[in-house]
């Protein structure tokens, strides 16, 4: 079995070469829920469904998030009425939150009900959220006046377009969130356990937020690979570059690889990064390089097959 920590976009399109790549062998997805939110009184999980999207062939290609062929009548008619419609949610993918917030009411778990999902929309590869406990990324920015202040992620990242200083992101919950059993089980069991090429501050840390987990991740640091997302300095969608440069690390390979010392015995990084091997490898981290732009069906599919290789040895 390999596990996965997974994030968004960068997340799914790993896993969508690595279903291939890993073929015949147990693929679990273990999802951040940092990103998670009530709006309309609803359940809303952002990287959990575009995973789901994603493995099933229903996420819309020009996005890499939200359905194809959508439709937005709702929201329409919402925005007619005065309400609230910056976090836009489209026809069909309102189901989803529909489905979910109704199964969550009646006493299931998030768990359950991505499990659920999963069989209903044949993604091939097992979802389990990192937590069913609320974990809320807030963020601190810097206001025009020149104060501060403390943001859900979604206002950040959606509705200001994430194009403000940040100086500081907290994990909300983080002391009491509870890694799930059967996430439990996944990294204890996983021959390997891949950090997928999502945005380490605001995808991957909510996860290593929570205590039992990190220790895990530290324990069996030999069998964890990880994958940057930043490729020669920049991000290749987000703002994991102006977060990393902001907090402290610089926005390189070298600095994802400093984020993570403490958890990885490997990472990957991309070709144009291969000038970086001396100095992350001082840090104790082996590394190796290959094409990590998954800009093509081919593309997924070889660094699923590089990653592959690296854990087999």
């Amino acid at each position: 079995m390999i596990a996965v920590l997974s994030g968004g976009v960068g997340a799914a399109r790993f896993l969508e070469g690595a279903k291939e790549a890993f073929e015949g062998e147990e693929i679990v997805a273990i999802v951040n829920v940092g990103d998670d939110e009530i709006m309309h009184g609803l359940h809303i999980s952002p990287d959990v469904d575009t995973i789901l999207y994603t493995l099933a062939g229903l996420v819309n290609p020009a996005t890499g998030w939200g359905l194809a062929n959508e439709s937005w009548r709702v929201m329409e008619r919402l925005a007619s009425l005065g309400g609230q419609t910056w976090f836009r949610l489209g026809d069909l993918d309102l189901a989803t939150h529909l489905y979910r917030s109704e199964r969550i009411l009646k006493g299931a778990s998030l768990t359950d009900t991505t499990r659920e999902l999963c069989g209903k929309l044949g993604t091939g590869i097992k979802v389990l959220p990192v937590s069913n406990d609320p974990m809320r990324t807030r963020v601190t920015v810097t206001t025009a006046d020149g104060g501060s202040e403390t943001i859900g992620f979604q206002e950040y990242f959606v509705e200001r377009q994430h194009d403000c200083d940040v100086t500081e992101v907290s994990y909300q919950s983080a002391g009491s969130a509870h890694m799930t059993a059967e996430v439990s089980q996944a990294l204890a069991l996983a021959r390997a356990i891949v950090i997928a090429p999502s945005n380490p501050i605001l995808s991957i840390a909510p996860m290593l937020s929570i205590d039992a987990l990190a220790s895990l991740l530290i324990g069996r640091r030999e069998r964890v690979l990880a994958i940057s997302p930043i490729v020669a300095g920049s991000a290749i969608k987000g703002p994991a570059g102006r977060l990393l440069d902001s907090l402290g690390f610089e926005s390189s390979a070298l600095g994802v690889a400093k984020f993570y010392r403490d958890y990885v015995g490997h990472i990957v990084v991309d070709d144009l990064d291969a000038g970086l091997v001396p100095e992350i490898s001082a840090l104790g981290i082996s590394v190796s390089h290959c094409n990590t732009v998954m800009d093509s069906p081919e593309a997924k599919r070889a660094l699923g097959a590089f990653v592959k290789q690296r854990i087999d040895g």
